[in-house]
């Protein structure tokens, strides 16, 4: 007769490392969005070379606001790091920290987005141009907030001691969704923000 398990050991929660099914997830889940997000991309620039109007129909757009979003996004990766880091040696409370400046950067990052949006001289119905522009950063700005909802959580988390040093396979996997949402920034970043303003996304 195989052994039963002992009323005093309690049920594993989840997989560890690479074994897990969450791990394995959110592997696909990037896979998938990197290919959407690769798609947008290539709309807008198939856009912009076949533009019988000048790309951006505005000009240029402005890189402050931009550019510090992409400071602090950039930073956000760093600070995430650091909470995994210390929570990989059981350093709790520095980890709890470290994760809860980079909720509050999130938030800022949302923040400046959408004041950025509204200074804008176009609407997604202006043209091909607005379209893309609002449909790229908002599917992007999108997932931003899905990942600081996820943040949250692994936060609370934290708080109720759900993670440890042995314990912590959900934040990884969380880790892993926010630093690919930073890096499809620097490709939006570079593509939108970059490109224009050295001249090489004109249209005809």
């Amino acid at each position: 007769m195989s052994e039963g398990i002992g009323v005093g050991h309690a049920l594993p929660i989840g997989g560890e490392g690479r074994q897990s099914v969450g791990w394995w997830g959110v592997m696909c889940l990037i896979a998938t969005e990197g290919a959407l997000f690769a798609y947008l991309l290539f709309a807008y620039f198939y856009a912009a070379v076949n533009a019988d109007t000048p790309w951006p129909p505005s000009g240029p757009p402005d890189l402050k606001i931009a550019s510090l979003n992409t400071v602090i996004l950039i930073s956000t990766s760093g600070t995430l790091w650091l909470s995994e880091h210390d929570l990989e040696r059981n350093r709790i409370r520095r980890s709890r920290l470290w994760l809860l400046a980079t909720i509050v950067l999130g938030v800022i990052f949302v923040s400046l987005q959408l004041v950025e949006w509204s200074n804008k001289d176009f609407t997604p119905t202006s043209h091909t141009y607005g379209s893309l522009f609002f449909i790229i950063t908002g599917t992007h700005l999108a997932h931003v907030c899905v990942g600081i909802v996820a943040l949250a959580f692994m936060l609370v988390w934290t708080l109720l001691h759900y993670f440890d040093a042995e314990r912590h396979n959900v934040f990884t996997v969380g880790a892993l969704y926010w630093h690919f949402v930073d890096v499809v920034w620097l490709f939006i970043f570079s593509s939108l923000y970059l490109l224009p303003n050295l001249g090489l996304t004109h249209g005809g």
